[in-house]
């Protein structure tokens, strides 16, 4: 028996949008880790069957459960403005995988120089193809400035996570391992804006209830950009910041004494624990669209200044 899919709309939410938990289901499902295994041909797959949804030429037979599939794998891989197929690292659906290696790594080389030195660079660069892979794609951003965002991202987070290390040599070990976490989150400070300055200086477009566009708001580019901020620094706390407390009682066990070669993947395993659910979560904190909506009630009646 075929299922009617005369009134299917494969770009309608499954999860209410206009709330937080209808949010992190929805992140939760085009985040999932497992689509990064997902071979190049059923990602093509997945565009080409999101596609004839689209313009109701769905081939007889096809069931929604595939539809939905397919729009997962589609979301995972594939930008929302251009529609070309992302770089896996870059992938939203690569944070846990990805993110769970280097956090784990950052925690446990805390000690020396060197190796906070080699981590945060490991780190910024993996935010910076991040950032740049889920950018704007309607504000370009030229190579120079991807080179100078890149650079004083790094920077900073190198230049945080040293000058920490030597203000807190005295200090608690457990103080010792927050470093990596402020130097994180001041280098989120950093990163996100310049790698998307071009939204800042040009605006961002605010459309109205029915899609159409009303004009360009800097001031909307800036809220945005800084939710995005807040979300990745939330999506980085709770590991970064209990998973030290945890280390440190953890490290004190008669067995994990002797067992010191665990403590690097053990610290791994228990950051990929974390952001499993803190991506979902972090990207669900705001609303993808509301925002812009709600600007663009008032962009034709009151004109939003220009950011100083």
């Amino acid at each position: 028996m075929e299922t009617d899919l005369s009134g299917f709309d494969i770009d309608a939410p499954r999860w209410d949008q206009g709330t937080f938990l209808g949010r992190v289901k929805h992140f939760f499902n085009i985040t999932d880790p497992r689509t990064v295994l997902v071979p190049e041909r059923r990602l093509d797959w997945a565009k080409v069957t999101v596609e004839r949804s689209r313009v109701g030429a769905v081939p007889p037979g096809t069931q929604v459960e595939q539809l939905l599939y397919a729009k997962k794998l589609y979301d995972s891989a594939f930008h929302p403005d251009t529609g070309e197929k992302m770089n896996v690292i870059g992938r939203m659906s690569f944070q846990v995988p990805g993110g769970m290696i280097i956090t784990g790594f950052m925690l446990h080389f805390y000690r020396t120089m060197p190796a906070v030195i080699f981590w945060q660079w490991v780190n910024q660069s993996f935010n910076a193809l991040v950032n740049y892979t889920n950018r704007n794609a309607a504000s370009p951003t030229s190579v120079r400035q991807m080179a100078f965002s890149y650079l004083t991202a790094t920077t900073t987070a190198v230049a945080t996570a040293v000058g920490m290390n030597m203000l807190t040599k005295r200090a608690p070990p457990l103080v010792c391992r927050w470093v990596p976490f402020a130097a994180v989150a001041a280098a989120n400070c950093v990163n996100i804006p310049m790698m998307r300055q071009q939204e800042l200086i040009q605006g961002i477009s605010v459309k109205d209830k029915n899609h159409n566009e009303v004009g360009h708001s800097q001031r909307a580019a800036a809220i945005g950009i800084t939710q995005v901020v807040i979300s990745r620094i939330t999506m980085a706390a709770p590991g970064m910041i209990l998973l030290p407390v945890l280390m440190e009682r953890l490290e004190t066990l008669h067995f994990m004494k002797k067992a010191k070669v665990l403590h690097a993947p053990l610290q791994v395993a228990l950051s990929g624990c974390f952001l499993l659910f803190m991506v979902p979560v972090a990207c669900g904190l705001f609303p993808q669209t509301w925002y812009c909506l709600f600007v663009a009630c008032f962009v034709s009646l009151i004109p939003l200044p220009p950011l100083p």
